[in-house]
């Protein structure tokens, strides 16, 4: 791709990562093209975080599953937490390219009814690289230039975790009860089965991207990588999304809860 095609889009290699992941532009939870045009509708995930609009998707998640209200609330957050890592950890994996997802940055509705919450990104939205990347040839206020990819990995937990989905555990844990290890095994499995699902359009190691973001989240023991039935790699939770507790059992593949 010519360098100016790269800079002019510098999230091309995630939304080209999300097309071979799911075979359309059309992704259920994410906006097309990551970028929201028109914010009207939208609101900014400051707005779960602080609360005001919180009470909505965990009453969302209630009318869909119908479970208790902490299990309810993980399974919202099972699908918040993959939706929101999803185009980070692809944008690290393809191209080594981080969106930063400050709260005010990334927009949030819940008009498409497939979804419990579909997010996308503002068009400001800063994107951290690396020096020998493109976009560090062609200076822009959404282009944030690091060191080196160590420098990288701190600035993919910082705006992954530290800004917005750490203050949104806090969110929810304010509104029910809720342990902090079986939230965040959901952040683990959700980064780990969107690598392996994206791994035929990745460059690399499937095993040795996903040790190296879980390793950046200290996310590490919430995981593990075990053979599946033909011997292709799967992701074993160490943790439980509750999904067990509903009114209508699911056990998740890679559940640490074993049907009898």
């Amino acid at each position: 791709m010519p360098g100016r095609d790269v800079a002019a889009t510098p999230l091309a290699p995630v939304t080209a990562a999300l097309r071979a992941m799911f075979g359309t532009d059309d992704v259920p939870g994410l906006a097309t093209g990551l970028l929201v045009a028109d914010e009207f509708g939208w609101a900014p995930a400051t707005t779960l975080i602080d609360g005001s609009r919180l009470p909505e998707l965990l009453h969302a998640a209630s009318l869909r599953w119908g479970g208790t209200p902490h299990a309810c609330a993980a399974l919202a957050w099972k699908s918040y937490s993959y939706w929101t890592a999803l185009p980070v950890v692809l944008g690290w994996a393809s191209a080594r390219r981080v969106p930063l997802l400050d709260p005010s940055d990334v927009l949030i509705h819940f008009e498409d009814h497939r979804p419990l919450v579909t997010l996308g990104l503002r068009r400001s939205t800063t994107v951290a690289v690396l020096p020998s990347d493109p976009l560090a040839l062609a200076p822009s206020p959404e282009v944030r230039v690091v060191s080196g990819e160590a420098e990288l990995l701190d600035v993919f937990r910082a705006s992954l975790l530290d800004a917005h989905l750490a203050p949104m555990i806090r969110a929810i844990q304010s509104e029910v009860r809720i342990g902090t290890r079986t939230l965040l095994g959901s952040v683990a499995s959700g980064i780990s089965n969107g690598i392996l699902r994206a791994a035929d359009g990745l460059p690399g190691s499937s095993a040795e991207t996903i040790d190296t973001l879980l390793g950046a989240l200290d996310l590490r023991d919430l995981v593990e990588l075990v053979p599946g039935p033909t011997g292709e790699p799967t992701v074993q939770r160490r943790t439980c999304c509750l999904a067990f507790t509903l009114p209508r059992p699911k056990i998740c593949q890679g559940c640490c809860v074993r049907q009898a």
